[in-house]
């Protein structure tokens, strides 16, 4: 089971690293060299995302994604609103492939500095584009979560994908019927590959 840091070991460390905020160096030429080459980068991830859910005939519903450590790779409690986020790298490319192939995405965060996640989603200018954000510190491993967004959205659990980078949200939420992914490094198209074939393979039992 994947254990966290002590939150306040953990901010200290992505504070020495600028986790928060990595284009707060180099001068404007290299930062704007730097976005556009992630630009390039995201438009072939979109390109293979797509040709990974075109081999797929069961595909989700709702894809709901965990923020921290999942969808980008800090913990936004640790960073402050005017610091400028980013994404794990394929996480944006596989985000427009799911939107472009005509599924709903949202969020189901347990950070408790709701504020701080939005305005960052905001920032990457994402955040109209999820059908539910459900961002608030629980301790029932997300289950409260996805009651609202089944509320919320009408989409029956059964036709959910999640992804997660905590095992004991991953164990709670499939007791639900959610086809629930253990996320290791972040999303990326490998991850991507893996929950749609347990999707498709959990549409096909349930079928039967």
């Amino acid at each position: 089971m994947k254990r966290r840091l002590l939150p306040r070991l953990t901010c200290l460390i992505q504070s020495k690293v600028g986790a928060c905020n990595p284009f707060s160096t180099g001068d404007m030429t290299t930062r704007k060299l730097t976005k556009d080459l992630a630009m390039e980068e995201d438009d072939k991830v979109k390109n293979e995302a797509l040709q990974i859910i075109g081999l797929h005939q069961n595909l989700p519903r709702l894809v709901v994604f965990d923020l921290d450590h999942t969808f980008w790779p800090f913990y936004c409690q640790c960073c402050y609103e005017g610091d400028e986020p980013y994404l794990y790298p394929q996480a944006r490319g596989i985000f427009f492939a799911l939107k472009d192939s005509g599924m709903n995405v949202a969020i189901a965060s347990r950070s408790p500095t709701p504020d701080i996640a939005k305005t960052f989603l905001d920032k990457l200018g994402i955040r109209s584009m999820f059908v539910a954000l459900e961002i608030f510190s629980s301790q029932t491993h997300k289950t409260d979560h996805f009651q609202r967004i089944q509320r919320s959205t009408g989409v029956p659990f059964t036709s959910m994908l999640f992804f997660d980078d905590e095992d004991r949200n991953i164990q709670a939420v499939s007791k639900m019927g959610v086809t629930s992914i253990l996320v290791g490094d972040g999303v990326n198209l490998g991850v991507l590959r893996h929950g749609l074939s347990e999707f498709s393979q959990m549409s096909g039992t349930r079928n039967h």
